[in-house]
């Protein structure tokens, strides 16, 4: 397998990691939006409320990284 491959190989794995992160981000916001509508602000709520943060940190992570390697498949 040559390197050009390898990347784009390594750029489609990543893609599909984003998409699971992002069906994570829809599914949590809808159910944290959901529990502050009903007003059921507590423990599960921060926890959502967390999770979204957090997933979202990566969600832009790994956007950063497929774009990295995006700029280098102009060397190969």
């Amino acid at each position: 397998m040559s390197k050009l491959d390898e990347k784009k190989e390594y750029i489609g794995i990543l893609k599909v990691y984003l998409g699971f992160i992002l069906a994570i981000i829809i599914s949590v916001g809808t159910g944290t939006s959901k529990l502050y509508l009903a007003k059921n602000v507590g423990v599960l709520f921060l926890t959502g409320c967390f999770i979204l943060v957090v997933a979202i940190f990566i969600f832009m992570l790994i956007a950063k990284l497929i774009h990295k390697h995006i700029k280098t498949l102009k060397d190969l």
